[in-house]
């Protein structure tokens, strides 16, 4: 392990004992003392380049006051122009910004794009109860508009402050004005989020001792045989999964102990978002508990799930959640692949501006394309012994998939990327187009396509109509 990685694990193994004490004080204290904390280990960690995200902040103050009507797109526009200044620095004769600054500014960049979103929402919804006479109730939105202590407090809590998960401004203040937090679930939630760790970091340690992402830039590397090529892949996305299994998991495990996120399983809580429904809690019932709103990662259903699409909604689950909820419907584009293409590019830029990053996230859309076609010309026409064997083969080419696409991401420079693709024939892109070409000729052309595209498009509305259903009959 780096010295930057065992800094990393440090503030994560520290942040859960500190996260115990936190539940013991009042609010007041808690929002000081969490900006304290997190600003103390902004400015050990990131030194001079803490002034980069101090600048971020100032500037999305400046933009809500000023414009709060147009403050959701100012704010995206000024947040990302200041990534690219940020990762270009060297560009101005500035001194490179680490990668502790680099992990507070992506985290930085979500909170004051959402933050911007719950302020327009809230005087959009004031202006509404002055024409209306009448409240209308938001869930999950802000009760008031942050000052610059609020704007500062959220920015700097030290939970989550460089490992995520992202988390709104409604479920800070959530937290600090939690009635009874010593009441709330704590240390068997906790355990239960730390007990797979040492495996996760076992292996990863191990695997990655046997399949080094550098063997895979040498000579003798691409003169191995196809198949060795072929399966390095699969170690490499491997020790990747790992690898953020282990620090995801801890950095859920600090929220818990916090007590951050913690609501009622009725309010319906997604992640990254928070409560889906206005639910107050029976004092006099006892009451469920979940941490769904911090949930970042589920590893089972990232393994296991059958789909491109839906391993992408189990993965870094509250970035998953901006992405849909701030990117995704502003896409200008009305064709869910399109949009999806569109989306990806701004989940690739927001990680960073390494070629490799646009290469991996930009075949995703390919590989959708290819699981739709596939889905609506060969799956929907076979028996269920049919479908089961057809799900299990499209499982298999799932994880292959993200196994090609992995090896951009950490590979990071087109040069390797592109070298390590070709050594492999460029198999999934092959695959993928072989998909779409052999979905139109069974489906009939085009036409058929355009309605399996339309088909994914409404999946995601029949899920939340699903919902709604269900919110309705628990009312």
């Amino acid at each position: 392990m780096s010295p930057d990685e065992l800094v990393y694990l440090g503030i994560l193994a520290a942040s859960i004992p500190i996260g115990f004490l936190f539940r013991r004080f009042s609010p007041p204290v808690k929002q000081g003392a969490a900006l304290l904390l997190g600003l103390s280990i902004t400015i050990a960690t990131c030194h001079i380049h803490t002034l980069h995200s101090l600048v971020t902040v100032i500037g999305t103050w400046i933009i809500i006051k000023s414009s709060w009507r147009h403050a959701p797109a100012l704010s995206l526009i000024w947040t990302f122009l200041y990534l690219l200044f940020f990762r270009l620095a060297a560009w101005f004769s500035l001194p490179l910004p680490t990668s502790f600054a680099n992990a507070v500014q992506l985290l930085l960049t979500l909170k004051m794009v959402s933050l911007a979103n719950d302020v327009h929402s809230f005087h959009m919804e004031k202006k509404k109860e002055v024409s209306s006479f009448a409240r209308s109730p938001v869930v999950g939105g802000i009760s008031r508009e942050p000052s610059l202590y609020d704007l500062l407090s959220y920015s700097y809590c030290y939970v989550g402050i460089m490992t995520g998960p992202f988390f709104r401004f409604q479920t800070y203040v959530d937290w600090l004005t939690q009635p009874s937090p010593l009441a709330l679930p704590s240390w068997e939630p906790c355990l239960q989020r730390l007990k797979p760790i040492p495996v996760y970091f076992a292996l990863f340690l191990a695997v990655n001792s046997v399949f080094p992402l550098d063997y895979v830039r040498t000579e003798e590397f691409l003169d191995r045989n196809f198949f060795f090529r072929l399966f390095y892949m699969v170690a490499v996305f491997f020790v990747f999964r790992m690898r953020f299994y282990s620090a995801w998991c801890g950095a859920e495990a600090g929220c818990i102990s916090a007590g951050l996120g913690c609501y009622p399983e009725k309010a319906l809580s997604k992640p990254g978002g928070g409560p889906t429904v206005n639910y107050s809690p029976d004092p006099t019932a006892e009451e469920k508990y979940d941490f769904k709103t911090i949930q970042n990662i589920d590893c089972y259903n990232t393994d296991f799930c059958v789909k491109v699409r839906h391993g992408m909604h189990y993965w870094n689950m509250t970035v998953q959640w901006w992405l849909r909820h701030y990117v995704y419907p502003n896409a200008p584009f009305k064709a869910y692949t399109l949009r999806a293409g569109w989306t990806m590019f701004i989940s690739a830029y927001w990680h960073g501006i390494h070629a490799g990053y646009y290469l991996s996230f930009l075949t995703i859309p390919l590989c959708i394309a290819a699981e739709s076609a596939m889905e609506v010309s060969v799956r929907a026409k076979l028996g269920p012994r049919g479908q089961n064997i057809f799900d299990w083969v499209h499982w298999f080419l799932k994880m292959r998939a993200y196994d090609y696409m992995c090896m951009g991401f950490v590979l990071l420079k087109a040069s390797d990327t592109i070298d390590y693709w070709t050594s492999i024939y460029f198999i999934m892109h092959v695959v993928a187009v072989c998909c779409i070409i052999v979905g139109r000729v069974l489906k009939g052309g085009k036409r058929e396509g355009r309605r399996g595209d339309k088909e994914d498009k409404r999946e995601g509305e029949k899920i939340e109509n699903v919902k709604e259903k269900l919110v309705e009959k628990t009312h």
